[in-house]
């Protein structure tokens, strides 16, 4: 269809304006087929999401019901048996310390995650603001510390800590004091988003008689803080589930963490050991360890959405 306009003034007539009925047609066809299958989509995707989730935890449902049960019943097919055995929670507490492991547990991470924070983040800072000779260099030297397996440094670690008599010591210096050296994952990690930050903000702060210190703790830091959280909460969870330094370094049972307690007890209850496979308390002292950091994780997640929009918004 063509539509022909006069021109005004003695000015020649405008182009004619072409109206494509076909292409329109096609448009609002296409729209229309969108709203009809937008709802349909949505509803696969959210049945499909909904699938996936049950996989992911079914594992800790199975968890959860195991430690619900029975001695006998440990191992059967039904998920939850009636009626639920919550005795097995405070039967686990009498049996063995867990409070005391609970409490092993909690300090050492707390160490371990605050002292490899705040060295990681000084060193991250440090090679991302000065410029200094042979910078890259060193830095890689620093990346390449991770390519060592923990096997290398095993017997190195445990023969410099027992000549310092630090070995079954009440301060669990051994789990956590190798942390104010820094960790070259979280040096390279917090130095990207270090550099990401405008360099002009420091050079102003200097301007204004900032100290490097001062630069680090009120501009680096609460620019950062969404990394320097992520870091924290991962080394939270590396420093809770480590069961190779407590078995190396913790003899005594009011020592151990709960890993190392949990080990224990599977050695305690285990039917070749001479055990009377009490399994449904072991499931009920691994829902104490496990339940601690899915609620962390729970309450941090937008922390970790954070950092990772920050990411990709830097490219």
């Amino acid at each position: 269809m063509t539509v022909q306009q006069g021109g005004v003034g003695g000015a020649p007539p405008a182009a004619p304006i072409v109206i494509s009925t076909d292409r329109a047609a096609a448009k609002v066809a296409t729209i229309d087929a969108r709203r009809t299958t937008g709802p349909l989509r949505r509803l696969l995707f959210l049945i499909g999401l909904g699938v996936a989730t049950i996989i992911f935890i079914f594992p800790v449902i199975w968890l959860v019901s195991a430690s619900l049960k029975t001695r006998q019943g440990v191992f059967s097919d039904e998920l939850f048996t009636l009626p639920l055995q919550f005795e097995n929670y405070v039967s686990i507490f009498q049996i063995v310390p867990l409070a005391n492991w609970f409490f092993n547990s909690v300090v050492v991470g707390l160490l371990a995650a605050t002292t490899v924070t705040l060295s990681s983040a000084i060193v991250a800072f440090g090679f991302a603001y000065f410029r200094f000779p042979l910078r890259n260099a060193l830095f890689g030297l620093v990346l390449a510390s991770m390519m060592l397996p923990g096997a290398v440094t095993m017997i190195p670690n445990f023969l410099i800590w027992n000549a310092l008599g630090q070995v079954n010591s009440p301060t669990f210096a051994p789990l956590w004091a190798g942390n104010l050296f820094a960790s070259a994952f979280y040096i390279f990690l917090l130095r990207q988003f270090f550099m990401g930050l405008p360099r002009e903000v420091f050079e102003a702060a200097r301007v204004d008689g900032a100290s490097y210190p001062r630069m680090f703790w009120s501009i680096a830091v609460p620019l950062t803080r969404a990394a320097l959280i992520v870091v924290f909460i991962f080394e939270l969870k590396a420093s809770w589930t480590d069961l190779m330094k407590p078995l190396i370094f913790m003899k005594d049972v009011a020592l151990f963490t709960l890993p190392r307690g949990l080990q224990d007890l599977v050695i305690r209850f285990n039917p070749q050991a001479g055990g009377e496979g009490q399994f449904h308390l072991i499931m009920a002292a691994s829902v104490v360890v496990t339940l601690p950091m899915i609620v962390i994780f729970f309450l941090a997640q937008r922390y970790f959405i954070e950092g990772i929009a920050t990411t990709g918004s830097k490219g």
